[in-house]
């Protein structure tokens, strides 16, 4: 990917219907998802529970991928800053260039430097540990095959628990 040629910034109000449609396509295809995405998106924001909003766009200034990130909860641990990746979306023609790779640099930097102690993704175990994801027993989330659960902590202890996503996470219309 030439880097000249992208630009990654923050989420602003003009973007929503650009990202909304990033979204839907990106997982038009996919047979992982329940293309509601774009509603978990939708409700995060209107729950003012979208902590990172990265979007990514070409040198025509048209948005081509997107990051969300939102806090988690883990019960017995609540004060704490642990936050979920996801979703993370590509137009499907500029896929496999490392845009989504760049995005998720992106958003962890972020993370990391605003003293977040770690994140949690649900996605192809082969894919997150290249940014350092790994399975962690002691933390988890059910209903999803336990490798495809994954945690990065930025260098503080890894809770034991279930992870609780928000309720945005539900939303389907």
């Amino acid at each position: 990917m030439n880097e000249l040629s992208f630009r990654i910034r923050r989420e602003e109000p003009g973007d929503i219907d650009r990202i909304d449609y990033v979204t839907r396509a990106a997982f038009a295809g996919a047979a992982h998802s329940s293309k509601t995405e774009h509603f978990i998106l939708k409700a995060l924001r209107e729950r003012g529970e979208l902590h990172l909003s990265i979007v990514m766009e070409n040198e025509g200034g048209h948005i081509v991928g997107h990051v969300a990130v939102s806090p988690v909860c883990i019960p017995g641990f609540e004060g704490h800053s642990w936050y979920g990746l996801g979703p993370v979306s590509v137009l499907p023609g500029v896929q496999g260039i490392g845009i989504g790779a760049a995005l998720i640099k992106a958003a962890l930097k972020e993370l990391k430097g605003q003293g977040a102690e770690g994140c949690v993704v649900l996605g192809d175990p082969g894919y997150y540990a290249r940014f350092g994801f790994v399975r962690d027993p002691g933390l988890s989330y059910p209903g999803v095959p336990p490798e495809y659960f994954q945690v990065l902590s930025f260098g503080k202890r890894i809770p034991v628990g279930t992870v609780l996503y928000s309720e945005a996470f539900n939303a389907r219309g």
